[in-house]
């Protein structure tokens, strides 16, 4: 599924991984969801901190990227390719310990949220802006327990998609309520 190229690349960036992370995998007997557990096999081959188990999350298929006995609230339903891919690589460097690239007082406020947020982002793999979002959102769960993201591919959750009426991406719930759509 990754080429040896972005397999090489990856495996350069995952050396940088500080703790142990578990991926929780939700998978069925869907095409993609094969595609994923390979997927999610061909990552976990390249570090000995990765580890994965198979659960049952909100969404089939999907995972969640963890620390070692900890949730950090940040899932992937479907696979992260395309534009996405840069967003995988980033939550997998965080969630094993890299600090995110920004300024120290914004972390700090981030980690003074005390609500209980749920973001969820819809997105499309070719879109080009989306990653912005979904990194954004993904740093915020990173850093604060009481904030969890999940970046839904909507290509595969189209019945969603339809339900909800989204038009544009990247399209961005907050605890169930449309917060932000398109650019």
């Amino acid at each position: 599924m990754l080429d040896l190229g972005i397999k090489n690349q990856l495996n350069d960036y995952l050396k940088l991984l500080e703790d142990d992370i578990n991926i929780k995998l939700s998978i069925d007997n869907s095409d993609k969801s094969r595609e994923l557990e390979q997927f999610i096999g061909e990552i976990k081959t390249l570090s000995p901190k990765i580890s994965v188990e198979k659960v049952h999350l909100e969404r089939t298929p999907s995972f969640s990227i963890n620390k070692e006995g900890d949730d950090t609230g940040v899932t992937f339903a479907g696979i992260p390719l395309g534009h996405e891919f840069s967003s995988l690589v980033l939550a997998l460097l965080q969630v094993g310990g890299r600090a995110p690239k920004i300024e120290s007082n914004i972390i700090d406020q981030i980690k003074n949220i005390k609500d209980k947020l749920i973001f969820t982002t819809y997105v499309s793999l070719t879109c080009q802006i989306c990653p912005d979002v979904v990194q954004a959102l993904n740093v915020l769960a990173v850093l604060n327990p009481n904030i969890t993201h999940t970046t839904v591919d909507g290509s595969i959750f189209r019945d969603e998609v339809e339900e909800k009426k989204i038009f544009a991406v990247p399209t961005v719930y907050l605890n169930g309520e449309l917060f932000s759509s398109g650019r």
